[in-house]
């Protein structure tokens, strides 16, 4: 008798074990933001924050990333009433599409910009001017399509007015 509950709370152990490592693997499904270099993206960043520079504008955030074709990379960013962002996303030239939605707190759209291109005449580049009806979060998620790499760079820089 002692050994068959002993056996029941071994094979009983052995499922809670394999329950937990199951419950970590599928945890692992994260995207986690990778950071990359691309000197072309570099270029085209370090001209646009002198443009906007001479305009009045800081730069407050900026991040390389590393994206996967067809796939969104969500950034979360708090944004302040009132204030007056300009938000970028530089993309890789070579990729066909260049995508960037924006949401508030309550997950309604904001903005929604769309590019097609090969990169010429800086249809890489998605820029806009926004200005927050409230401080809150805001999710701002930038997507690529390009059909010969699998992965490429992003470039992404938030601007704020201070002048």
């Amino acid at each position: 008798m002692k050994n068959l509950t002993r056996n029941h709370i071994l094979l009983l152990a052995l499922f809670v074990t394999l329950g937990i490592s199951t419950k970590a693997q599928k945890g692992s499904d994260v995207i986690r933001q990778v950071s990359c270099f691309d000197s072309t993206l570099k270029f085209q960043a370090d001209s646009l924050k002198g443009v906007l520079n001479s305009q009045g504008f800081v730069v407050v955030k900026e991040a390389t990333m590393t994206m996967e074709s067809e796939y969104e990379m969500p950034i979360i960013v708090p944004l302040a009433e009132g204030s007056w962002y300009h938000i970028a996303f530089i993309g890789d030239k070579t990729s066909k599409l260049h995508e960037l939605r924006m949401y508030d707190y309550n997950e309604k759209q904001v903005v929604y910009q769309k590019h097609y291109g090969d990169g010429k005449d800086g249809t890489n580049i998605i820029s806009y001017s926004y200005i927050p009806k409230f401080s809150e979060y805001h999710m701002i998620k930038p997507v690529q399509v390009n059909k010969k790499k699998k992965t490429m760079c992003g470039y992404f820089i938030i601007f704020k007015k201070v002048k």
